[in-house]
């Protein structure tokens, strides 16, 4: 489908040019089987060989929550500067790519404008009236499919109006987020790929250009607002807002889809929740834990470090696998299971654990729990899976549902 393609394989050329000094054990993976499921290799790994170099992927990878919620925090070992990296070329250099009081100063104006107080006073109240409109459209029709007729524009709607790029179409916003996406993860160099991103940043920038005067005569709550209103330099706000567009839509995006899909395929948990037994939030968290959107988080090494008798050396490149940690045995009883009856869903490392913790997770916490499923049930009585659906997941690195097909009434 348009706009749902996943990150999942880096190309040989990509493998052949990776930095590679560690001494972790070598662990190779069959690309395609990974892309489709990687749960079955990465409970191997975290049981095996819970720090192992991927040479398919061109990293080492670490599974195990409890090494990835102690590394995060080393920032000075594990970096998110990567000066050369796709994310700064393509995207101009964003708090993402920054680490200490850099990040720190860029981030506090993030949750100026995305944190749970502005949610709760602003945000949420526009997630509702443009949820409901998007059901309005879709509740006569008695069918459709949920990732491109519902979660699809609820998530960019959303997306339009925390940026304050509300002069975009909802399409383009989630065209321009999965351009960007493809092309910071286009290790191969493939121009096509490439042209597109240029494309999606070209066009975001003119909607930016196009709105800076207009919030400079009527500021508002949105990040472009409030960062441009705190002097942040321009290219730091048009490199944030790019940030904000390619990890905002596809996240919400997915968790909208895939948690709608994982209740109608529980119907007796569905039930739990319809009954007011379960909370929405509880949806959300074991959702979340059991199919991370979001499942990977890469670093650089920036200073030669060991842990668990693993050597890892400057410039190493390592991938911490959020989607790996919350499924991992020594947290949670049966992870592979959906189960929200489990007191442990909570713990989960979807927005990360460390001093990059997903700034956007307040709104996006709010636009899933609070306002999209529980409209999506309650504006659609009778929903339920469209007969013969057979529903697919893909992705490693972002993962979600490809299509979900949906009747009601």
């Amino acid at each position: 489908m348009p706009g749902v393609a996943r990150l999942g394989m880096l190309s040989d050329r990509a493998i052949e040019c990776s930095h590679r000094m560690s001494n972790a054990p070598s662990v190779a993976i069959d690309l395609a089987a990974f892309w489709q499921d990687p749960y079955p290799t990465l409970a191997a790994m975290r049981h095996a060989h819970p720090i192992a170099y991927v040479p398919q992927l061109g990293a080492t990878l670490f599974t195990r929550r409890a090494h990835i919620v102690e590394l995060e925090k080393l920032t000075q070992v594990f970096s998110s500067h990567q000066p050369q990296g796709l994310m700064n070329r393509l995207m101009g250099h964003n708090m993402m790519r920054k680490d200490g009081a850099e990040h720190i100063a860029e981030r506090k104006l993030m949750l100026a404008a995305l944190g749970p107080q502005p949610v709760r006073a602003h945000w949420e109240p526009i997630f509702r009236a443009d949820a409901q409109r998007v059901l309005d459209a879709l509740a006569p029709r008695g069918q459709a499919e949920l990732v491109a007729d519902y979660a699809m524009p609820v998530s960019a709607d959303a997306l339009r109006a925390l940026t304050g790029l509300t002069n975009m179409r909802w399409q383009d916003m989630d065209a321009w987020s999965q351009a960007m996406i493809d092309g910071i993860a286009n290790y191969s160099g493939d121009p096509a790929v490439e042209a597109r991103c240029h494309a999606a940043t070209a066009g975001i920038d003119a909607c930016i250009t196009e709105r800076l005067p207009v919030l400079q005569q009527a500021p508002d709550p949105s990040l472009l607002s409030v960062m441009h209103r705190a002097g942040l330099p321009e290219a730091s706000v048009r490199a944030n807002v790019k940030l904000s567009i390619s990890g905002g839509q596809n996240e919400p995006r997915d968790a909208i889809a895939g948690a709608a899909w994982a209740l109608l395929a529980h119907p007796d948990q569905l039930q739990r929740v319809l009954a007011g037994e379960v909370t929405w939030r509880r949806v959300f968290d074991e959702y979340v834990r059991w199919m991370s959107p979001i499942a990977m988080s890469p670093r650089r090494v920036a200073q030669r470090y060991i842990v668990d008798g693993v050597t890892l050396e400057p410039e190493d490149r390592v991938f911490f696998m959020f989607g790996s940690a919350n499924r991992d045995e020594a947290i949670f009883a049966e992870p592979d299971r959906f189960d929200l009856g489990r007191s442990e869903s909570a713990a989960h490392i979807a927005f990360g654990a460390g001093p990059h913790y997903c700034a956007g997770a307040a709104a996006s916490k709010a636009l899933i729990a609070e306002v999209a499923l529980p409209a999506l049930f309650a504006r659609l009585p009778g929903l339920r899976l469209a007969d013969g659906a057979a529903v697919r997941f893909g992705g490693w690195a972002f993962r979600g549902p490809l299509s979900v097909p949906v009747v009601w009434g």
